[in-house]
């Protein structure tokens, strides 16, 4: 097999298992190539890589900037809050403009969702989707993925909860996807007005109690509460919110002894999760951030036609 055999990454969704499970077992050597002492690598020398970031990010594009600086690229970071785009530039006289820079790989995040995939027809480029609108976050979702893999082995069979703001949570509808792919069972626990009754047809199950489904939960993937993405009040308080639906110690207490508990950040301290279960033993959210750059660095190298890795390579 060769590379992912297609131009773009968009979504979970248009991936098959197959290339799932190639992103993952190729991110385990990049992440032993990302973590020893040479750390860059010249599989995408010449190339160039933009970073069109269209919303606010720290995370993400830090972690997608220094996949590209491992992998020995060109970089173009637009700050689209000082560019053409403000001067009222629309999104296809933007397509034109990054053609004529060449860009071999562009990252996008829009605020409208399939903006990628927009993007992704009008221009020969990769474009890969670094989170549009409320749609899909797959980067995040395979890093989630990968960072349980290397934790446990198979998600078969594993009963993940997922927490929180799913209304509005593009992770939420793709770690959905790739955890259901993987085998494993997917509750989603919140109120009822973050939590809309609709999600089943995703085929999970849904509950507004949190103490009613924590004790049978393998994973607790927390979400942040989305005020930015929110217009009204979905809940009387944030009071009210961390006492039925924060991961708190006490609630931990009550866990399986080995659960594990994720978070894809930022994280909102002490609203959606306690200091002290952040900063657990049972937490692999720091983790997840260094898995975030072995992912996408293993992303780039297959979309640029990469073959699956042998770990001698990466020695």
């Amino acid at each position: 097999m060769s590379g992912l055999q297609r131009k773009d990454l968009l979504d979970i969704q248009s991936l098959t298992t197959e290339e799932i499970l190639l992103i993952c077992n190729s991110a385990k050597y990049f992440k032993a190539l990302f973590t020893r002492s040479i750390k860059t690598v010249p599989i995408l020398r010449g190339k160039t890589v933009c970073l069109l970031f269209y919303e606010p990010s720290t995370r993400t594009r830090i972690s997608f900037e220094l996949a590209a600086k491992r992998l020995s690229a060109d970089l173009i970071n637009i700050a689209v809050q000082t560019s053409s785009v403000v001067k009222g530039e629309s999104l296809i006289d933007t397509v034109h403009t990054l053609e004529a820079y060449k860009a071999d790989f562009i990252v996008m995040r829009h605020a409208a969702s399939l903006a990628p995939h927009f993007l992704s027809r009008n221009i020969k480029s990769s474009v890969i989707n670094a989170g549009d609108g409320n749609h899909a976050h797959p980067t995040q979702a395979l890093l989630d993925a990968y960072s349980l893999m290397e934790k446990v082995g198979d998600i078969q069979g594993l009963h993940i909860g997922i927490v929180g703001d799913i209304l509005h949570s593009r992770v939420a509808r793709s770690d959905i996807e790739i955890f259901k792919r993987l085998g494993a069972k997917v509750s989603l626990i919140g109120p009822p007005t973050l939590v809309p009754d609709e999600f089943r047809m995703y085929g999970v199950d849904i509950y507004y109690e949190f103490d009613e489904i924590l004790p049978n939960l393998d994973v607790i993937n927390m979400l942040r509460i989305q005020r930015e993405r929110q217009q009204g009040s979905f809940f009387p308080s944030i009071r009210e919110y961390h006492k039925r639906f924060a991961l708190t110690n006490d609630r931990l207490k009550r866990c399986k002894k080995d659960v594990i508990v994720m978070h894809p950040g930022p994280i909102n301290r002490g609203i959606e999760i306690d200091d002290d279960v952040a900063d657990s033993a049972h937490s692999i959210i720091n983790e997840q951030v260094t898995n975030g750059v072995a992912v996408r660095m293993a992303i780039f190298y297959l979309l640029a036609g990469g073959t699956p890795l042998d770990e001698k390579e990466v020695e």
